[in-house]
Parts: structure tokens; C-alpha cells; sequence
């Protein structure tokens, strides 16, 4: 079984199985995805059903989707996830599919409204490692609301889901990024009196 449909007061029913380890570890419920944004009715609802129970939310989002939507679930949030991979709108098509605008100004917006946001960047040797896009990162987090900037090595867990959906992995030679060269980015983006954790 991959998985089952469950209506929101299903799902909260087994978030709530979990309540005494939130209160122990001072933890919550992250929801991602996929795009946990794209079916955005559900999950207001959840969070509203969280927030009632006041357990703490964390959503993990790439920040493509409409402004509108983000903007309503964002009072009923307590921390957003927001994914960022690389500054330039071709090189950012060419790897993902999509240009960035939309996610940037999202990120713009979301960081005049909300005060908790914690920016993960997927190091992906080769692809988005180089120091101009580090630099241009640093500079545009720098001017914004950011809690923090979380460095995330590239990893090969992706590479099994490909299998599973007879699916090309285009990604399958590149290796992870050294601790070395973590820490050098780490250097560049502290450089722009930003908060960076490596795998935070």
C-alpha cells in the first residue's frame, strides 16, 4: 500500500496519538510533500485542527504556488520550511523545470508577514555550489526576514522513487558535497550576517 485518502479529522486523530512526544521534545507536525501547498484546502484544515490542540506546525514548501494561497495559510503556520536552490531564473528552468520569479517574490511577501522562516539549501555539487549563486543568495536573504539558512548536502534517496515510477534519474553521478566544502559555503552566506546551520 502506497497510501489511503483520510478526511482532516482522520489525520488529526493520528497527530494526536503522537501529543505527548510534541510536549516532551518541544516538536510538532511538519507537513511536506511533494508540494503540501498543492491540495491547500486539506491542509489549512489540518493546521487549523493543530492549532486548536496547539500543537506546532512547521510547513515545507518550494514556494511555487499562488500568492494567495500562501498568504492564508500563513496566520495558522508556525514555521515555514522554504525551499531555495538557485538565484538565476534559466539555470533555475533548466534544473527544475520552472523559473523562480514566483518563488522569490512569494519569499519576498511571506518575509514581510511572517517572523519565523528557515531557508533550506540543497547543495547540489556542480549544479548550484558555484560562488556566484552563493553570493546572489546571501545578498537576497540578507535584505530579507530570515530566521535562519539551512545547508542541506545532496543526498540519493530520490534515486529508488525514480526506480519505483520507471522514471530517468537524471542526478544519479553526483556526488555529495564534502564537509570541506560545506563549511566554505557556510563562511560565504555568515558573510551576509545570516544564521547558517549545516544540516539544520
Amino acid at each position: 500500500m502506497i497510501g489511503k485518502k483520510l478526511t482532516t479529522e482522520e489525520v488529526i486523530k493520528e497527530i494526536e496519538k503522537d501529543l505527548v512526544f510534541y510536549k516532551e521534545s518541544g516538536g510538532g507536525v511538519t507537513f511536506s510533500g511533494g508540494e503540501p501547498l498543492g491540495q491547500s484546502e486539506f491542509l489549512e484544515g489540518l493546521l487549523s485542527g493543530c492549532r486548536k490542540k496547539k500543537i506546532h506546525t512547521a510547513v515545507d514548501t518550494s514556494g511555487y504556488i499562488s500568492w494567495e494561497i500562501l498568504n492564508k495559510i500563513s496566520p495558522k503556520v508556525d514555521l515555514f520550511l522554504y525551499d531555495l536552490k538557485l538565484m538565476d531564473n534559466e539555470r533555475h528552468k533548466k534544473y527544475t523545470g520552472e523559473f523562480n520569479e514566483l518563488i522569490l517574490e512569494n519569499l519576498k511577501k511571506l518575509s514581510s508577514i511572517h517572523n519565523n522562516i528557515l531557508v533550506r539549501f540543497p547543495v547540489i555539487p556542480g549544479i548550484n555550489d558555484d560562488y556566484q549563486n552563493i553570493k546572489e543568495i546571501g545578498k537576497f536573504l540578507s535584505s530579507l526576514k530570515i530566521t535562519q539558512v539551512s545547508l542541506l548536502p545532496y543526498h540519493y534517496i530520490g534515486i529508488d522513487k525514480y526506480r519505483r515510477l520507471g522514471m530517468t534519474y537524471r542526478l544519479a553521478g553526483i556526488q555529495s558535497p564534502s564537509e570541506e566544502r560545506l563549511s566554505e559555503i557556510s563562511v560565504i552566506l555568515s558573510k551576509f550576517n545570516l544564521n547558517v546551520k549545516l544540516r539544520g
